[in-house]
């Protein structure tokens, strides 16, 4: 599942965007929706990863046994996404670049695994490295 939300972040740093990506499986592991972060390509601070690929899962009847699957730990706006609609799981790519709301989640009871994976890792840091300023801009910091 890692694989497919890695796929989506790197598809956004070839589009010049910030290299995070998200997808939605349901419990058998049947892709329900991906995305990335297309804050820069379409000037839209609201379209984060987790966001995206929320919007093209498409309306679904619940979202408790969806699995949010992301390649960084979901900032405080997506985490609100996962509380919002109820997710019951999120697999975390990594979460050394940015905690997030991963804590919070945990503290009301999502299920939360972080694989810590070096490959999201790298692909992040070398962008925060390359862009800082975008990459402040996307968490909010100045």
């Amino acid at each position: 599942m890692l694989a497919v939300a890695l796929a989506e972040a790197c598809r956004g740093l070839k589009e010049g965007g910030i290299p995070i990506g998200a997808a939605i499986f349901n419990q058998t592991g049947k892709l329900i929706g991906a995305g990335h972060n297309r804050r820069v390509q379409q000037g839209d601070p609201s379209v984060h990863g987790e966001t995206d690929a929320f919007r093209n899962a498409g309306r679904q009847k619940s979202y408790r046994k969806l699995i949010m699957v992301t390649t960084l730990a979901p900032c405080w706006y997506c985490s609100g996404l996962v509380r919002q609609f109820g997710f019951g799981t999120v697999v975390v790519g990594e979460s050394r670049n940015f905690q997030g709301g991963i804590d919070w989640l945990r503290s009301l009871g999502v299920q939360v695994i972080d694989l810590d994976s070096q490959e999201c890792v790298s692909l992040l840091a070398d962008y925060i490295r390359a862009c800082p300023t975008v990459w402040n801009e996307d968490i909010g910091e100045e």
